[in-house]
């Protein structure tokens, strides 16, 4: 059913060779089911019920250490509207994960518009979603608690992280 050897079916039963997302996505269609689970992805994700489960996850976020974004806040007088946003800079050499989360997030945006517009139906944004997740489960990332430092160590590196700001004011 998957057009392949039963040699290479093998191979993929005991890792030899990794399954690309075009069979897992196969795989899944033939047998009904999505391509996170075939993947064996559990999902660990408890039902959103209240802002604190919210923001429990975006104080998370900020643990990933294959991430960097910023916070951008727009308010008056300074602007007429009250925005916020969290930006992430697809070109950051630093942030490994950076470019993924601005790929998903304009695929995302998309999906979106295609709801919005009734131009799709659900059950197309949602085989998205799984097969997107499928995509990414093998990408594992690193939470990192900020460390404790002694007061005199947080001040230096305040102060050098001023001077790369802004100068040094010498």
């Amino acid at each position: 059913m998957l057009g392949k050897s039963l040699r290479t079916v093998q191979k993929y039963e005991t890792g030899e060779i990794e399954v690309s997302v075009v069979v897992v996505n196969h795989l899944a269609k033939i047998l009904d089911a999505s391509p996170t689970y075939i993947l064996g992805y559990e999902n660990n994700t408890a039902p959103i019920s209240s802002m604190a489960d919210i923001l429990s996850f975006l104080f998370q976020l900020n643990k990933v250490s294959t991430l960097n974004f910023d916070i951008d806040v727009q308010k008056p007088p300074r602007s007429s509207d009250w925005t916020c946003s969290i930006r992430f800079n697809g070109r950051d050499m630093d942030a490994a994960h950076n470019a993924d989360m601005c790929l998903v997030l304009e695929q995302w945006e998309e999906m979106r518009e295609e709801l919005r517009s009734y131009y799709a139906p659900y059950a197309k944004v949602h085989k998205w979603q799984d097969q997107t997740i499928a995509h990414y489960v093998g990408a594992s990332v690193e939470c990192v608690e900020p460390e404790e430092l002694s007061e005199e160590e947080r001040l230096a590196r305040h102060r050098a992280y001023l001077e790369k700001q802004y100068g040094s004011q010498e």
